[in-house]
């Protein structure tokens, strides 16, 4: 069997857009969630979102930004920071394959095309329009700036999608269709039709304090908090990677995903189906449940999910070690899976459980023992998990090496 190593990753995210960055303010527990500036959304009541402080205007050209949404500028810069951290050379990554997950798009194009047209005409949209707005559009982006030509997908599966690419790619490479492959997502809807369509459907927090607006699994939660960002792991076959003399931050190990097939936004009460992918991620892994030293959940803050979740560690561990850091960066929607897979590397190399910030009211339903702060521990198997609308779920773990 062909085994599937991470040789490489970048993030750009509210946290930090750097692995010592991000590394730093996981230990520190550090809100990267702010009262939302980039727009005026003094009609709403959600006052808070994960907007990254990042000028893209430093890395960027006026005509490179012409032709840019923002989630393709963040999906860029990821892919280049994890390009960079891998060692590769231009020439080794031509036959690479690319696999880029994003639950929406190019939200701010398709807001500020769509004034355009209503208040000068419809005649006057960019041409850049489509090729802006449209979801595939990072993935192929990433691979233009970096020159990878090998097979290339765009993964769609709302908040499970970067996390659905990460087990794509793994799959790509033990079943031998390419050695290497770079695995990701990107998103960007902090904007009036991001933030009032989710308000619409009361899934996000309408919180007055920052300090209790992501709070997942306490029981005054009341809907997630959206961030924004880019995460993208280079994987690699590990003979291909040792041969090299990559830096190896960890093998997958066991990948699963299943669908509930119950409602479109909801998940399934009884879990089963993300339990599912979970148990058949830990048979592929050939491990015991109680071999998993830490889980990072899904874990958006809102009322349904974190219940169901935890019902779900606690059927299928004896006693799980849990957090949830959209405490700390809130929910990157499509990009959120491949962030938390890097967060979680990060915990499985440097040995600390990640906090749950802000965790405050125990909630009866969501029984799980949770550390506001760091925690030091020596971990050998992560196990990371995304759920999305439509009933999407992925599970995958990873192993020290």
């Amino acid at each position: 069997m062909r085994r599937v190593v991470v040789t490489g990753m970048g993030a750009v995210s509210p946290i930090g857009n750097s692995l010592d960055e991000i590394t730093k303010s996981l230990k520190n527990g550090t809100c990267g969630i702010k009262e939302i500036k980039s727009f005026d959304n003094s009609k709403s009541q959600v006052k808070f979102a994960g907007e990254i402080d990042l000028k893209l205007e430093e890395y960027f050209s006026k005509k490179e930004m012409r032709r840019l949404d923002r989630i393709n500028a963040f999906g860029i810069l990821a892919g280049r920071f994890a390009f960079e951290d891998s060692k590769l050379s231009r020439e080794e990554i031509l036959e690479a394959g690319i696999i880029i997950g994003s639950g929406i798009g190019g939200l701010h194009t398709i807001e500020e095309e769509a004034e355009k047209a209503n208040q000068r005409g419809y005649e006057k949209i960019s041409p850049f329009f489509i090729p802006k707005a449209i979801a595939n559009m990072t993935c192929a982006h990433i691979a233009i700036d970096l020159g990878i030509h090998g097979y290339s997908s765009c993964s769609v599966t709302a908040c499970a999608s970067s996390l659905n690419a990460v087990l794509d790619g793994y799959r790509h490479i033990k079943d031998g269709y390419n050695d290497l492959v770079f695995v990701g997502g990107a998103e960007a809807a902090i904007n009036r039709l991001g933030i009032f369509g989710f308000e619409s459907m009361k899934a996000l927090s309408r919180a007055d304090e920052i300090s209790r607006a992501s709070i997942p699994f306490d029981r005054e939660r009341d809907g997630f908090v959206m961030g924004e960002g880019a995460a993208v792991l280079v994987l690699e076959e590990y003979e291909r990677a040792k041969n090299r003399g990559a830096k190896i931050y960890g093998e997958i190990v066991g990948a699963e995903s299943a669908i509930d097939a119950y409602h479109i936004t909801a998940p399934i009460e009884s879990g089963i189906y993300a339990k599912k992918a979970m148990e058949k991620a830990i048979k592929e892994a050939r491990i015991t449940p109680d071999q998993i030293d830490y889980i990072n959940a899904h874990g958006t803050s809102t009322n349904l999910n974190d219940k169901i979740e935890a019902k779900i560690y606690k059927e299928l561990f004896k006693d799980p070690t849990v957090s949830s850091t959209k405490s700390m960066t809130g929910h990157l929607l499509g990009s959120s899976g491949a962030m938390e897979t890097i967060i979680s590397i990060l915990a499985l190399n440097n040995n600390f459980i990640p906090p749950t910030i802000n965790y405050r009211e125990k909630d009866p339903e969501c029984d799980l023992k949770i550390n506001g702060e760091a925690i030091d521990k020596k971990i050998t198997y992560i196990m990371t998990n995304s759920l999305g609308f439509g009933g999407h779920n992925v599970s995958v773990i990873i192993k020290e090496l």
